[in-house]
């Protein structure tokens, strides 16, 4: 169940970052909220799956999943660059994520 936990946490890392994106610098009311409650939401399930998780493992698959997930939806939805040296960054980051999974013990 931690696992699950923190798969969503990373997921609502996602959405923080692609809102405050939106938010245009704490200036437009939606994004803006929106921001500060998937932001205090993904905290929240980080924390509650360190209940259980090793706190660099989890902390480094929250980040990862985040990070991954922004620069892929960045790509495929906000016309951000798909050069090849990222492309194979994020293949390397998304296999270090799997890498922690598979390496817990939990």
């Amino acid at each position: 169940m931690a696992w699950v936990t923190l798969f969503l946490a990373g997921l609502l890392e996602i959405a923080w970052a692609l809102l405050l994106k939106q938010s245009a610098g704490f200036t437009r009311p939606a994004p803006t909220a929106g921001f500060l409650i998937s932001a205090a939401a993904s905290m929240y399930l980080l924390a509650y799956s360190l209940k259980s998780l090793p706190v660099g493992t989890a902390y480094a698959v929250w980040t990862g999943i985040g990070a991954a997930g922004t620069a892929i939806i960045g790509m495929l939805w906000l016309g951000e660059p798909r050069d090849t040296l990222k492309l194979v960054s994020l293949i390397m980051l998304i296999g270090g994520i799997a890498g922690l999974r598979l390496t817990s013990g939990h």
